[in-house]
C-alpha cells in the first residue's frame, strides 16, 4: 500500500511492496516550505531556495530511479531540509538552520521551542515513523541513503568528486568495498567525503547502525543528476554495483 495519503505533508513512499531487501531513502528530496510555516516562506530569496542549502538538488529523481531499478521500496521527504532536517538528531544544534553557506534564515532565527516541537511532531517525526515501519518490513533489510553535493561551497575549492560514498566507522561492510567499486568503475570517488559518514542520531545511524542493518549512504555531484537523463545515467550505472557488493560480502 502507498502511504502518499497517509501524510503528504511529511513523507511520500514508492513501491513499499517491492521485493528487495533494499531500502531507498531521500532524506533531503525537496525544497518544499508547508503554507503553515510563515506561510511558506523561510524568509530567503527564491534562488536560495533552489539551491542546495533547501534541498539535495536532483536526489529524488536518481532515489526514484534507483528503487525502480532495484525492484525496492523508496522513502522521501517532502518538506526543506530549512524547515527542520530529517537528517539531524532531534538534540542536534543544527536541526533548524540559521545561517548555512553563507545565507541567513530569518524565520528561523526566530523560531521558538514551540515551533521546533510543532515541526518536530508533523514532519520530522511521521517521517522517521514511515522510515522505520519500512526498514522493519523486510528480515534482512539493507539501507542505501541518496544524497547529493553541490560542486563547490562559498568561498571553498572546487570538490573533484563525481560520487562519494560515506559509511560509519561503526559499520564498513558495505562502505569500503562500496568505495573500491565505483572506484573500479572509473568514477572519482570520495570515501567518507565531502563529508563525514558519522553524525550521531542521524538516519542511518538511527534506522541502520541502531538495528545492525547493513547500510552506505551515497553522494552524487549534484550537477550530474540536475536533469533526468543524469538520474537515469546515475541510477543505471548505480544499482548492479550496488546489488554486486551487497551479494560478494556475504550480507
Amino acid at each position: 500500500m502507498d502511504e502518499d495519503s497517509v501524510n503528504d505533508a511529511a513523507f511520500h513512499i514508492h513501491g513499499a511492496d517491492r521485493p528487495s531487501r533494499w531500502l531507498v531513502t531521500c532524506d533531503h528530496a525537496t525544497n518544499r516550505v508547508p503554507q503553515w510555516v510563515n506561510g511558506g516562506d523561510l524568509g530567503i530569496a527564491e534562488a536560495d531556495m533552489a539551491r542546495h542549502i533547501a534541498y539535495d538538488v536532483g536526489a529524488a529523481g536518481l532515489a526514484l530511479r534507483l528503487a525502480e531499478r532495484l525492484d525496492a521500496p523508496a522513502i522521501l521527504s517532502d518538506f526543506s531540509r530549512l524547515v527542520i532536517d530529517p537528517n539531524r538528531g532531534e538534540d542536534d544544534p543544527t536541526l533548524l538552520m540559521r545561517l548555512y553557506d553563507g545565507t541567513v534564515i530569518p524565520t528561523n532565527r526566530s523560531a521558538d521551542a514551540a515551533e521546533r516541537e510543532r515541526r518536530l511532531n508533523l514532519l520530522y517525526r511521521p517521517y522517521h515513523d514511515a522510515y522505520a515501519r519500512l526498514s522493519g518490513a523486510h528480515p534482512a533489510r539493507a539501507i542505501c541513503a541518496v544524497h547529493s553535493f553541490t560542486p563547490r561551497l562559498k568561498g571553498r575549492p572546487p570538490r573533484p568528486w563525481l560520487v562519494g560514498i560515506l559509511y560509519s566507522h561503526r559499520d564498513e561492510r558495505l562502505g569500503p568495498p562500496m568505495v573500491r567499486a565505483c572506484r573500479d568503475e572509473g568514477w572519482i570517488t570520495g570515501d567518507n567525503q565531502p563529508y563525514s559518514g558519522h553524525l550521531q542520531g542521524d538516519s542511518i545511524d538511527r534506522h541502520g547502525l541502531a538495528h545492525g542493518r547493513p547500510n552506505l549512504l551515497i553522494e552524487v555531484r549534484n550537477d550530474l543528476i540536475r536533469a533526468p537523463e543524469g538520474q537515469q545515467q546515475w541510477a543505471d550505472q548505480l544499482a548492479p554495483v550496488l546489488e554486486r557488493v551487497l551479494a560478494d560480502n556475504g550480507l
